[in-house]
């Protein structure tokens, strides 16, 4: 019974953007040719640059499962991870992630963001010491290095990442 939750609960974690990059790998592979000379208005390869096989579908950030997934991908990470405690029925949440994303992803791939949903990971939201939400947590190492708590303006948040990454 355990196991079927947490499958289930990794199936429902999976955002848009990954549905998409599993979609676009899959019709690569299982998608059947076109006759040749056929013309298709709607033609995928009409309307990309390139194949849906090469689209990079690597994100800035990944969804917190559980407290061992936290701690292999968060606390033992080698890069800089910033953890965004969030909740779904949070506004300024859905204002501040969307921004934090931008930023990081600004870094290149030098920084990761791990999006730990208070309501689901309890445990985690009180170890951390959350109290309010949005929080925002930058760690290096498994160290907490720095913290802010509500939205920030897109500036504040190049800063915030820029001093967690360094020159």
């Amino acid at each position: 019974m355990m196991a079927c939750r947490h499958v289930t609960r990794r199936l429902w974690s999976w955002s848009v953007k990954d549905l998409r990059c599993l979609r676009a790998s899959l019709s690569s592979h299982f998608s059947p040719p076109h006759p040749a000379g056929t013309q298709y208005f709607l033609s995928l390869s009409r309307s990309l640059s390139h194949p849906l096989s090469f689209t990079p579908c690597r994100g800035v950030s990944f969804n917190v499962q559980d407290t061992e997934d936290f701690t292999q991908r968060v606390v033992n990470s080698d890069l800089p991870v910033i953890v965004d405690f969030h909740a779904q029925w949070c506004g300024p949440c859905k204002i501040l992630g969307p921004r934090l994303e931008k930023a990081i992803a600004k870094q290149q791939g030098r920084v990761t963001m791990a999006k730990v949903d208070i309501d689901d990971h309890t445990d985690l939201a009180i170890e951390y010491g959350v109290s309010a939400v949005p929080t925002v947590v930058a760690m290096r190492g498994g160290k907490v290095l720095d913290q802010f708590v509500g939205i920030k303006d897109e500036d504040q948040l190049d800063s915030f990442v820029s001093k967690l990454v360094g020159p």
